[in-house]
């Protein structure tokens, strides 16, 4: 397991996107990406040699810290996290929160659904990418699934995506649909087409929500 993992940033801000939006959260950024989305805004992620790595127990101090300040949960995003065995993270945070807190904070990811899961995560974001599909393991068990959005495959895409989790999970949770993933679309940034698609498609299918990126649009990071 990592004793350390490549950090580009960590931050206490707002959740901008999907179900928990508008909520105090801890993020910590990982480098690393092979995804490679043409549309990304943190392309400086990418390349996880450009960062150094920071010990498990910093980043989780760093954690403790953003808990004391208000932090209602952990956001593991990047880069695509799950590029990195997540399980000491995890376990180190789930330490140091039930010391001190006497409660495990929940911990979250937001991935491209790539690579295998690891750290046991709370609440898993699934942001599949046509060019590079999620596994099944990520779609039987991803929590909320949200889908940039800049043409109309996309919105064809995130119709797959949404059906193949769905049954999936139907089928693991013996066809219980209240257990179903969330479903959200999310307009590219600065995509007017991809705005105009996404309303379009929330307005005549009450299955999807809409996911803004509010954090842009308040101007904060």
């Amino acid at each position: 397991m990592n004793t350390a993992l490549p950090v580009v940033e960590t931050f206490h801000s707002i959740q901008g996107e999907g179900k928990h939006a508008g909520r105090s959260a801890f993020f910590i950024r990982l480098a690393g990406c092979k995804v490679g989305c043409p549309w990304c805004d943190t392309k400086i992620s990418w390349d996880e040699s450009l960062f150094p790595k920071k010990s498990i127990k910093e980043i989780a101090s760093q954690a403790k810290e953003a808990i004391v300040n208000g932090a209602a949960f952990i956001v593991i995003t990047g880069g695509e996290p799950l590029h990195h065995n997540l399980d000491s993270l995890f376990q180190e945070i789930r330490k140091i929160s039930k010391y001190t807190f006497n409660k495990e904070i929940p911990l979250h990811i937001e991935t491209s659904g790539v690579n295998k899961i690891t750290g046991n995560p709370n609440w898993i974001t699934l942001s599949p990418k046509r060019h590079s599909i999620p596994t099944k393991e990520i779609l039987e068990r991803c929590d909320e699934i949200k889908v940039v959005i800049h043409q109309q495959e996309d919105i064809l895409f995130a119709e797959e995506m949404a059906q193949k989790a769905i049954d999936l999970q139907a089928g693991i949770n013996n066809k219980s649909l209240s257990l179903q993933p969330m479903l959200f679309l999310q307009p590219g940034w600065d995509s007017k087409q991809g705005m105009e698609l996404a309303i379009a498609h929330v307005k005549s299918n009450s299955h999807w929500k809409l996911s803004i990126q509010a954090h842009k649009w308040l101007g904060i990071q």
